[in-house]
């Protein structure tokens, strides 16, 4: 919300927004930019009759006093990804959609458009290298980064709905968002509702290493045209991966792990049905670093080297740890995962986190019991989330100096690695500092 706020500030628009909490990065991007309210809350005597269109993101509840303003005055309302669509209605769109690997597969398309010299737009949840998140220009294509959550308060839709892509990219399906999908079969819905929206001339992408995606495809037999891939060929010598072309050619890269593999082979897919040669894909993917908190490196010595993942979900909290058991083969590894989702927080959802943290040597849940309060769930036991997780060995910390003193009476060898994994903050902690001070 805050990137499109920027975005169309620039494009010459009258800006203007609110928040209960706004925290960094995009609260100095935001000052930089004229844009942060001068005080935090909701305001409705800020909404008038003068205001073209409010966009509405998902954190406003349909008791807000700014959205109910704007419904007496009978103002334009668009979620957030109709306001895209609209701004998008031109262009070829791209839809990356799936539990996992969204963001960095529109994020690899991105860079390689970009780095090839096609103009492209795009809406990513991070940053990817010098790209901004948010980009609406008027390039003929746009990259959307497809959300299955809820629009907003007054549209119950999923996100991706909205937006009638050309190409569409399904990167695999595992059960999140409990407190929207209470089951299974609930949370598959709305990828068989994007599947069944495919007309003949479009184009659908999706993982055949998934089953459970191939069974749907399979039943669906959707009419367009279809184009299933698996993990792209690659190897791993001295710790460095090299991904593979048709020719036999090594290609060194600066990502790692099964899953942004096929990360790899489904932005390859798209890049080929947009024009892209291969040889431009294969040079530019080459220097593509990841988006941002997706494996991110936050220190690197020869005996301590530290990453932060997004990963949250149990399908992306076992792929991270997969792929840096692969990488760093035989180090030491240490794994603190940041519990901080209604889901990941729920004892009915907890049982899917079995063997996620299973390739760490060291095994750290982090929980704030005070979001336990605000999301109004039962309180957690280390023997609890101990027999969630499979994992006697498991260490909890209910608070930051509490997770502090865990890990200073750890005592791994050399070679190490820390990995943080969380959609949330670890309650403010510099995780760079605790790398270095870790480090000494």
């Amino acid at each position: 919300m805050h990137s499109l706020a920027i975005v169309m500030k620039d494009r010459g628009h009258e800006v203007s927004g609110s928040d209960d909490e706004i925290y960094e990065p995009s609260k100095s991007r935001l000052v930089e930019k004229g844009l942060f309210p001068d005080q935090m809350g909701w305001r409705p005597d800020f909404i008038n009759s003068n205001i073209d269109l409010v966009v509405l993101g998902m954190h406003a509840r349909n008791d807000n006093p700014e959205l109910i303003k704007a419904k007496q005055l009978g103002l334009k309302i668009q979620s957030f990804p109709e306001f895209i669509y609209d701004v998008s209605i031109s262009k070829n769109r791209v839809v990356v959609a799936g539990s996992h690997g969204k963001t960095t597969t529109s994020g690899i398309i991105s860079h390689v458009l970009n780095e090839s010299g096609v103009a492209a737009d795009r809406m990513i949840g991070a940053s990817i290298g010098s790209l901004e998140p948010v980009s609406i220009s008027d390039a003929g294509i746009i990259i959307l980064e497809g959300d299955e959550y809820l629009s907003s308060t007054d549209d119950p839709r999923p996100k991706f709905l909205h937006y009638h892509p050309q190409i569409t990219v399904i990167t695999g399906i595992a059960w999140d968002h409990m407190n929207v999908f209470p089951t299974y079969q609930s949370y598959i819905e709305p990828f068989r509702q994007l599947i069944m929206m495919q007309g003949e001339n479009d184009i659908l992408i999706y993982c055949d290493d998934d089953p459970d995606l191939v069974s749907l495809v399979k039943e669906i037999s959707p009419s367009c045209e279809v184009h299933p891939y698996r993990i792209h060929p690659y190897t791993i010598e001295n710790g460095i991966v090299f991904l593979t072309d048709a020719d036999g050619v090594a290609h060194p890269l600066k990502i790692f792990g099964i899953h942004n593999m096929q990360n790899i082979s489904a932005a390859f897919e798209v890049s080929k049905k947009l024009g892209l040669p291969e040889k431009d894909f294969y040079k530019a993917i080459e220097t593509f670093e990841g988006a941002n908190k997706r494996l991110q490196l936050l220190h690197s010595s020869p005996n301590l080297v530290s990453y932060l993942d997004f990963a949250h979900a149990p399908s992306k909290v076992k792929a991270t740890v997969q792929a840096v058991r692969e990488k760093h083969l035989n180090d030491h590894i240490i794994a603190c995962l940041e519990l901080h989702t209604f889901s990941s927080l729920n004892p009915d959802f907890l049982p899917q986190y079995k063997d996620a943290l299973r390739e760490a040597d060291d095994k750290i849940v982090y929980y704030s019991p005070h979001t336990l309060e605000i999301k109004k769930l039962p309180g957690l036991s280390i023997s609890l989330l101990s027999s969630f997780f499979n994992a006697n060995d498991l260490k909890v910390a209910t608070s930051a100096a509490e997770l502090e003193i865990i890990l200073s009476q750890l005592n791994p060898p050399k070679k190490t690695v820390l990995l943080w994994m969380s959609s949330g903050r670890f309650d403010g902690l510099d995780l760079k500092k605790i790398a270095i001070e870790f480090d000494k």
